[in-house]
């Protein structure tokens, strides 16, 4: 099984990237195109799906995100294109938080969940999040737009690694003030201040 793969964005769309590693290219499923820029190196963790007619790979730049991916996996009738398409649809922090409290409504929402497997979602899944998964949902919408507004300044994806985590840290709730001390960490961490 591949566990992860290193390499260069070739290419990418709204549900996939091609990475460049070492000559070869792999299309691997991407739910989040606007962490990434051409010709920059990405470190993705990888699901590996095989099926009697297809093999496919899945792609994330955290091990939470890959975690949460396996247990929509592990839902009743939910397969790795619509667990993807949710991820796509929505950030890793909403979905948790709609299936700890039980919101089958915004989980209707998502492309190819119906009402049914909404409800077997929040059944099979609540409660059940790794810890970890659990912690990182203290991530605030306004620490997503922080980040999001930090790659719009020309941050590649492989700069930004690691910052969500670093903004949750902080405890702060102003859009303006993350993304302020999320430009004095990545300064520190080029050596500019």
């Amino acid at each position: 099984m591949i566990a992860f793969i290193r390499g260069k964005v070739h290419a990418f769309g709204l549900d996939w990237v091609i990475l460049d590693t070492q000559g070869v290219g792999y299309r691997i499923g991407f739910s989040r195109p606007e962490m990434l820029s051409l010709n920059t190196e990405v470190l993705l963790y990888t699901y590996q799906h095989i099926r009697e007619d297809e093999i496919s790979l899945y792609g994330f730049l955290s091990m939470d995100e890959l975690r949460l991916f396996e247990q929509l996996l592990s839902v009743k009738g939910l397969g790795p294109k619509t667990a993807l398409n949710m991820m796509t649809a929505s950030s890793f922090i909403k979905i948790i938080s709609a299936i700890e409290t039980g919101d089958v409504t915004f989980l209707k929402t998502m492309p190819g969940i119906g009402a049914k497997t909404a409800s077997q979602i929040v059944l099979d899944l609540k409660g059940k999040l790794v810890e970890s998964e659990k912690k990182d949902s203290k991530a605030s919408v306004e620490i997503v737009d922080a980040v999001a507004a930090l790659k719009s300044l020309g941050y590649k994806a492989s700069e930004l690694a690691g910052i969500e985590k670093y903004l949750i840290s902080l405890n702060l709730t102003s859009v303006d003030e993350l993304i302020k001390a999320g430009l004095q960490f990545l300064l520190k961490r080029k050596g500019g201040i």
